[in-house]
């Protein structure tokens, strides 16, 4: 018997994810997750059409980016569960480890976050480059916010529904730098951020639609940035 968990609404953001989204939603499925927002960056192939099959809901983004995609979602009405939870569409996440999220959510958390680099957690799919970069931009991050994270460039995570609140307005960022940009206002904000350990697998399908230069030069902007706003809890 399933459990029931349409108190958790899962956003998954999609850009030609055709060959992926039916095992996403499947195993989402699977572990109990019906309440389902697919939010599709007009995509050129059949995610929607697929996704659909499944009855999840549907989403079209207005602006371009993974970014514009989950800020859109998080003001979107249909986030109607107690829990939100972000995650890929590529098949590098595994559902099953939600239950670890809202584990740390109902021990007094705002935010859970999955970490590769916690005892059991690990990625399959991140060369050098990508290491080098998340360890640089994760040490900045927490220089400057005096934060402890042990992950940073990695999107998988859940939030309590009056977080998703609280951040949503404060959120600009349109692509990738989004996840550094969350949490970095969320400790600016105060919140109770716990992390999880997480493993990454190699996407299912297809590339990737991250481009670590020019993805990482944002990721670096956005940093910079957030440093030089004001603490957002004296606004």
């Amino acid at each position: 018997m399933k459990k029931d968990n349409s108190h958790v609404t899962v956003v998954i953001p999609t850009l030609n994810e055709e060959e992926n989204i039916a095992l996403v939603i499947h195993e989402l499925n699977q572990m109990g997750y019906d309440n389902i927002l697919v939010i599709d960056g007009n995509s050129a192939d059949r995610t929607v059409e697929v996704a659909k099959e499944f009855g999840v809901n549907i989403l079209v983004q207005n602006e371009k980016g993974k970014g514009a995609a989950l800020r859109q979602a998080f003001n979107h009405d249909g986030l109607d569960g107690d829990v939100v939870v972000m995650m890929d569409a590529d098949g590098s996440m595994s559902p099953k480890e939600i239950p670890l999220f809202i584990e740390a959510l109902d021990s007094g958390a705002d935010l859970a976050k999955g970490s590769r680099f916690l005892s059991f957690g690990y990625s399959e799919d991140m060369n050098l480059i990508r290491r080098i970069g998340n360890i640089f931009f994760l040490s900045l991050v927490n220089w400057l916010c005096s934060a402890n994270y042990t992950d940073l460039c990695y999107g998988f995570a859940a939030f309590r529904k009056d977080a998703i609140k609280k951040l949503y307005p404060y959120l600009k960022s349109t692509n990738f730098e989004i996840e550094t940009e969350i949490f970095m206002k969320a400790k600016k904000l105060g919140m109770n951020i716990i992390e999880v350990p997480s493993i990454e697998f190699r996407r299912r399908h297809g590339k990737s639609n991250l481009h670590a230069f020019r993805d990482g030069v944002r990721i670096l902007k956005t940093i910079l940035l957030e440093n030089l706003l004001p603490d957002l809890q004296q606004k």
